[in-house]
């Protein structure tokens, strides 16, 4: 590189570093602003969890375990609605959104209003929950199928169904949701893919009680192949 090139990188270079610092000069006062804004929003964030929402996950926690208790014993009613006492999971979750509380109660109170029958609701409240336990993030998919299959919409419930399974993924929970998939694929009458999902338990779970007894749906579906 030549002197003169050298000069005129060094002056384009200093051109930019003036522009650069005129820029801060010119807008300090908004880049304080912006600083600042920043900061209290950070503030109010810790504030809100500490001593927003942090008291209602104790109250709801504490309220749930009644709720928890009819849940136990099948008392459904009391389970959804609560007593004199205590509240049930619909207020819960009415009550004391935005807490880990509510968003499990979305589950007890889905399966609660599955168990009644109460196959709309239930999907609406199951697929409300967003937990990070994959167990019960696994049942709730799988749940929410069943009220699908209830509601003979077989589309969503194939759908539910093989979200469950692949949620699930041990040897207790997924071979009982693609034995239940391959159900829904016999009743549209879609036997190939019956027959490869029964295959599949027999394949990939053959330690699990459905793979027991799994042989005679396969052969049932090959029949009809």
């Amino acid at each position: 590189m030549s002197k003169t090139q050298a000069n005129t990188k060094v002056v384009v270079e200093d051109k930019n570093f003036g522009k650069t610092s005129n820029f801060v000069r010119e807008n300090q006062k908004s880049l304080l602003f912006i600083g600042a804004a920043i900061v209290a929003m950070i503030v109010i964030y810790i504030a809100y969890q500490k001593f927003y929402i942090a008291p209602r996950e104790v109250t709801a926690s504490n309220q749930m375990h009644v709720a928890q208790d009819f849940w136990a014993k099948k008392d459904w009613d009391k389970a959804i609605n609560g007593d004199a006492s205590y509240p049930g999971f619909k207020k819960i979750v009415d009550e004391y959104s935005n807490t880990k509380a509510a968003n499990l109660g979305y589950f007890y109170l889905g399966t609660a209003y599955l168990n009644k029958g109460e196959y709309q609701k239930a999907i609406d409240n199951l697929t409300n929950y967003r937990g990070d336990d994959s167990m019960i993030a696994a049942e709730a998919l799988g749940c929410t199928a069943d009220a699908y299959v209830e509601l003979k919409d077989y589309d969503k419930a194939e759908t539910y169904f093989n979200k469950a399974a692949d949620k699930a993924k041990n040897k207790f929970l997924s071979p009982m949701y693609l034995k239940k998939l391959g159900l829904v694929y016999e009743a549209q009458n879609d036997n190939k893919s019956a027959d490869e999902t029964y295959k599949k338990i027999k394949s990939d779970y053959p330690e699990s009680a459905e793979s027991q007894s799994i042989d005679e749906y396969i052969a049932r579906t090959e029949a009809k192949l």
